[in-house]
């Protein structure tokens, strides 16, 4: 069990160094967007651009618009697994909110075996595919003045999903140990479990239904009295 816990923490601090790492690109990102966004107002540079166009049957333009969206799947896909490691996704858990942590862990736990894991498995395998495919075909962007090499950037698929795969496994063998794991092991894995709800969102949430349900009582009590009166 400790050496499961050991795991769960290289592979925390893989994916969370990848995403702390790629978080800079939204800086080349941004410039990119803005230099394209701008440039396209000034003549002499769209002269020059033009110029390019003829002579080496490239598009400036195209080629920032490819890069544009390169840059922005790089960004996405490396940091889906920061994103989970921090808590920081999307949940639609109205139930699982209210349950109890060790419930909380039953859920993730199987929801990670059956559903997390075998799917990260599965697009890790087709992306291997396309990329392979793409580099065999030499394939390159649609505009036949654009950016060749499509391989380079399908590639990121496979990396995306490898560093939201590790970030899943640290999470499923800490809700292992939570489960299973004697005393201590299980307080080290339930103090590095980031999924479980705030204690004071819950004590708010139950006393917002508590206070609901007060005042309905009150609010029924005094029909009654009314209606008898």
């Amino acid at each position: 069990m400790g050496a499961l816990l050991r795991l769960a923490r290289v592979l925390d601090r893989f994916s969370l160094n990848v995403g702390k790492a790629v978080s800079w690109v939204i800086l080349p990102l941004i410039f990119l967007i803005m230099f394209d966004v701008i440039t396209r107002k000034i003549d002499f540079i769209k002269e020059w651009s033009s110029e390019i166009t003829i002579q080496m049957g490239y598009s400036v333009s195209f080629i920032l618009q490819d890069l544009q969206w390169h840059v922005h799947g790089i960004l996405l896909l490396l940091s889906f697994g920061f994103g989970y490691m921090l808590n920081a996704h999307v949940r639609v858990d109205i139930f699982r909110e209210m349950a109890t942590r060790r419930k909380q862990v039953w859920i993730e736990a199987f929801g990670l075996a059956i559903c997390g894991i075998p799917f990260l498995l599965v697009m890790i395998y087709f992306s291997w595919i396309m990329t392979s495919s793409s580099f065999i075909q030499g394939e390159g962007s649609e505009s036949q003045v654009g950016l060749g090499f499509r391989f380079f950037i399908k590639s990121f698929l496979i990396w995306g999903f490898t560093v939201a795969l590790a970030a899943v496994l640290a999470t499923f063998f800490r809700c292992f140990v939570y489960l299973f794991g004697s005393g201590q092991l299980r307080k080290q894995a339930e103090d590095d479990i980031q999924f479980f709800t705030d204690a004071d969102l819950l004590s708010k949430l139950i006393g917002e239904q508590n206070a609901e349900a007060e005042a309905k009582a009150e609010a029924d009590a005094k029909a009654g009295d009314a209606g008898h009166g």
